[in-house]
């Protein structure tokens, strides 16, 4: 998701996203639809199926951790 549609959603949920990062706004969305404020964080799985940020996670979890081992 990119980051123009991330602040429009966070604007819907009435969330100022002034100043925020790209993850700091998408751990403020999880928060507000109920979701653990976990973005980037899990590597293999994730538990929150609902979370409409769960594959761009996951996806970017994995190059995370790929760069730990190869690093």
């Amino acid at each position: 998701m990119k980051i123009q549609e991330i602040r429009a959603k966070a604007k819907a949920l009435g969330i100022n996203s002034f100043g925020k990062t790209k993850v700091e706004l998408v751990r403020e969305i999880q928060r507000q639809e109920g979701n653990f404020d976990c973005y980037h964080t899990a590597t293999d799985h994730c538990d929150q199926p609902e979370c409409c940020f769960r594959s761009s996670c996951l996806e970017k979890g994995r190059e995370t951790e790929q760069t730990k081992k190869n690093g």
